[in-house]
């Protein structure tokens, strides 16, 4: 696979990219400088029609750095790094069906996310993304100015049920035994990116319970605007899945929310996230 194969075709005007002419399971250095630039600019791509095991699937993961583990789920059986999301056709619930950035309630979030598509609904099941640079550059002076100065106090337990405990109470994905009850971890409200050095708003509605020092009563009226700017149309991007699909984001300047639009069919992602680092 060489560079001049590859194409990056930008989604919306916000962020998403879809990137062509490359076979996952054989990319090369070459090419994966080229993914990762694209990365870094787009914060969201696509790749259709691949084909992976769980062994390829795991490696191109590991170019983007050490893997992660999720505290909630079991992974796959031999391969617990990846962890298989799965809706069955009686569940009416979905997992990750709110706006949030990954797992922001741990000390070090992940620096990425992967979700590879193995069975999907003929409609429905789409993922919306949002892009959290430009939520922070459309905010006001004032309002960044008083953001500089505040952190966020993340929670597991804020919205549980909705992301996922009922979900797997009644479907096929297993928790996670040793799994702690309530995990919870304080961030900065914007944070700067460690790579571009750009300032992305770290707050979401899922996980994001106040601000340090503050009673949630205090903190919602600042904070539920926060959540609805950050998810205007015109800075998010939608994309359809079909099985090989894969997306990779970068969980440090995105949100995103998968949409539970298809109940009596069945939807099988298999997801990797990749080591981060504390938000500053």
């Amino acid at each position: 696979m060489t560079q001049t194969t590859l194409g990056v075709e930008p989604l919306s005007g916000a962020l998403g990219a879809v990137v062509t002419g490359i076979d996952l399971a054989r990319i090369d250095d070459a090419a994966f400088g080229r993914v990762y630039e694209a990365f870094l600019e787009h914060q969201v791509l696509f790749f259709r029609d691949q084909t992976l095991t769980p062994e390829q699937y795991l490696a191109f993961a590991r170019r983007f750095g050490a893997l992660a583990d999720y505290p909630f789920a079991k992974g796959l059986e031999g391969h617990p790094a990846i962890t298989v999301i799965v809706k069955e056709p009686h569940q009416t619930s979905n997992f990750g069906g709110m706006w949030h950035t990954d797992t922001t309630y741990q000390p070090d979030p992940p620096k990425a996310t992967m979700l590879y598509a193995v069975e999907t609904p003929r409609a429905g099941g789409d993922t919306l993304f949002a892009d959290m640079y430009r939520a922070y550059d459309t905010l006001s002076d004032g309002m960044r100015a008083m953001l500089a100065g505040l952190d966020g106090v993340s929670s597991s337990g804020l919205h549980a049920s909705s992301l996922r405990a009922d979900h797997l109470k009644s479907g096929s994905m297993q928790s996670e035994k040793a799994a702690p009850k309530v995990l919870e971890a304080t961030h900065p409200a914007v944070r700067t990116h460690p790579e571009t050095g750009r300032s992305a708003l770290y707050v979401n509605p899922a996980h994001t319970a106040r601000f340090a020092g503050m009673t949630r009563a205090e903190s919602l009226p600042i904070l539920e605007y926060l959540f609805a700017h950050a998810v205007q149309p015109e800075l998010t991007c939608r994309f359809r899945w079909a099985p090989g699909s894969l997306a990779v984001w970068d969980n440090r300047c995105t949100q995103h929310c998968a949409i539970n639009d298809y109940d009596g069919h069945r939807r099988v992602m298999q997801r990797i996230t990749i080591q981060g680092d504390a938000p500053a």
